[in-house]
């Protein structure tokens, strides 16, 4: 009888270990901070645009340092005094409301494998969406403003670990490169081991004001489709 309620006791730990370890969103805090009684929060982001996808090996934008990195595009439509970027894989049952889902995602939506999140923010000296083409972006200079590989911000991946990332990035008054203007940004994502990237993923990318028109794709062309 007492070998009986182990087992049954273990299974239900086991159980709530799981469902504990199940990926759910907290609120998207900027820079801004707020005293709310004794604590203090990160005041939410207004504007946030979401991607779901699915990263694959074999189908990686470009090879850096040894490293598969693959890009999410965006174009900023107006300047922004701060952007906040975080990437959490995988997917699982997380819900989020006007998310934008890719074939990929939606083909393989039901998939556990998941990777551990490295992500960029660059931005590129494409400032006009007229000027976006494929041969323009490949010949762009691009600038790393920000990057994070563990964030214990977010929530803890099926292993247990804090491995999903998140950066935030505010604009360099008097210094052009450094700035939040308008124009093409991607979001880059690999490992931090070098080795392959592969399962689901949801992408955000927030502001502390609203940016209407931020446009966020996999691909050049389905850009311009959203522009």
């Amino acid at each position: 009888m007492k070998t009986k309620i182990l087992i049954l006791l273990s299974a239900f730990a086991l159980v709530c270990t799981v469902d504990a370890q199940a990926q759910k969103l907290k609120k998207f805090g900027g820079l801004t901070e707020k005293k709310i009684g004794p604590k203090t929060i990160k005041v939410p982001y207004t504007d946030i645009v979401s991607y779901m996808g699915y990263a694959a090996p074999g189908n990686e934008d470009e090879v850096k340092d040894g490293k598969k990195f693959y890009y999410i595009y965006v174009w900023v439509p107006a300047v922004a005094p701060e952007l906040g970027v975080r990437m959490m894989s995988p997917v699982g049952k997380t819900k989020i409301k006007g998310a934008t889902a890719s074939a990929a995602y939606t083909e393989n939506a039901g998939s556990e494998e998941y990777f551990d999140t490295y992500i960029t923010l660059e931005r590129s000296d494409i400032i006009s969406k007229d000027k976006i083409s494929d041969e323009a972006v490949k010949n762009a200079n691009w600038t790393t403003l920000e990057r994070n590989d563990d964030s214990s911000e977010m929530p803890k991946q099926p292993s247990g670990s804090s491995y999903n990332s998140l950066l935030r990035y505010k604009s360099e008054a008097g210094d052009p490169l450094k700035a939040l203007t308008v124009g093409l940004y991607r979001i880059g994502f690999t490992t931090y081991k070098t080795g392959e990237v592969k399962g689901t993923f949801l992408a955000q990318v927030a502001a502390p004001i609203k940016l209407p028109g931020v446009v966020m794709a996999k691909t050049i062309e389905d850009l311009k489709k959203g522009l």
